[in-house]
């Protein structure tokens, strides 16, 4: 930082200020005059430098995933330091920073210690359980997003644990809220487990492949998934892990007040598994529905799992959710259903009602 200072004019210009985050069309234009560039940036923390490599069209929050894959400091734990730029918008592209050659962005943050216990500023859990389908349309169909869930499919290294196994179903599993309360503290992590989980998982098994995709680091990931027992248990085989490398942003202006939020396209594992998988033989549980924009056909809504000291004994998704993926095994296209009406598609005891 003092090293770029001394190299500027005796006289300091005032400080650049960024453009104002560009819509999907505005986007799409520059998209379409020419594609985005990969920038490669060097970062200083904790007395090292990192290369970091993204693209231009990238936003500021997809460049702290791609730090956090480097560092472990997770992008809610980052804060940027520029010369004379305010690294603090998020939504911002890469590209309409004035990023100079062999100036590094510093790093302050640190690296998550204890990741079952809870943490102060952690957001309280998000219900949107609520939100129409319907305003999912114009994302998903959005050329640009579209490119940049190519792009990411083509950059995105899939972590197999088992064959994919032919003629399956697949399962597509969140953690935080849907198998694990994250918020509550315990001193347990299965303390935290949703109830049923392991049967759960079992039974689904046996007509499902399944993987588990979560908004955070694969290091993250994959210790969670160890210390609740499920990479290790006899009875099911997790195929693969996915993290928050595979997620891409996107940005709408009716879809919550920051117009910019994450979401977990599907199409990343059709392009890479199509023989395997594809929008007929998909479904994804989450409790947020804003993750299913990409694909809203082929999401389920799951109650989130909180306060599990208090709901352990009284919670029965899991079981519920077994009898309705074992339901809809042997349909053809999943994509044709409405998840949002998985439990009237049961009967009260969580058996299929007759249709006539």
């Amino acid at each position: 930082m003092s090293e770029a200072s001394s190299s500027s004019a005796a006289a300091p210009a005032p400080a650049p200020a960024l453009a104002p985050p560009l819509d999907p069309e505005a986007i799409a234009l520059m998209a379409d005059e020419a594609p985005p560039e990969e920038m490669t940036l060097v970062l200083k923390w904790n007395g090292k430098e990192y290369t970091v490599r993204a693209m231009g069209d990238d936003t500021l929050l997809e460049l702290k995933r791609r730090i956090c894959e480097a560092t472990d400091v997770l992008p809610k734990r980052q804060r940027l330091l520029y010369p004379k730029i305010m690294l603090n918008d998020d939504s911002v592209l890469l590209s309409s920073i004035p990023f100079k050659r062999n100036l590094k962005i510093t790093m302050i943050g640190t690296v998550e210690e204890e990741i079952f216990m809870d943490q102060p500023d952690d957001p309280e859990v998000v219900d949107d359980h609520e939100l129409l389908k319907s305003g999912f349309t114009a994302i998903k169909d959005n050329e640009v997003y579209k490119k940049k869930l190519q792009r990411r499919a083509s950059q995105y290294k899939l972590k197999l644990l088992n064959p994919c196994r032919k003629g399956k179903r697949l399962l597509v599993l969140d953690i935080d809220y849907t198998l694990f309360d994250h918020k509550s503290p315990a001193e347990n992590p299965l303390e935290l487990m949703r109830p049923n989980l392991h049967e759960f998982l079992a039974a689904a098994y046996a007509e499902y492949d399944i993987m588990i995709w979560s908004a955070t680091s694969m290091k993250w990931v994959q210790l969670k998934m160890e210390q609740l027992g499920v990479l290790r248990n006899p009875n099911y085989k997790i195929t693969a892990l996915m993290d928050h490398l595979a997620m891409i942003t996107v940005q709408s202006d009716k879809y919550y007040e920051n117009k910019i939020f994450d979401c977990k396209p599907l199409g990343i594992i059709w392009s890479k598994l199509p023989e395997f998988y594809n929008e007929k033989n998909t479904i994804m549980f989450d409790d947020l529905r804003r993750n299913f924009v990409m694909n809203p056909q082929n999401g389920l809504v799951i109650r989130p799992y909180s306060k599990a000291s208090k709901n352990r004994s009284t919670d029965k998704e899991l079981v519920h959710l077994t009898h309705y993926l074992l339901a809809i095994a042997a349909l053809e296209d999943f994509s044709k259903l409405d998840h949002d009406d998985w439990e009237s598609f049961l009967g009260v005891n969580g058996k299929k009602r007759r249709r006539r």
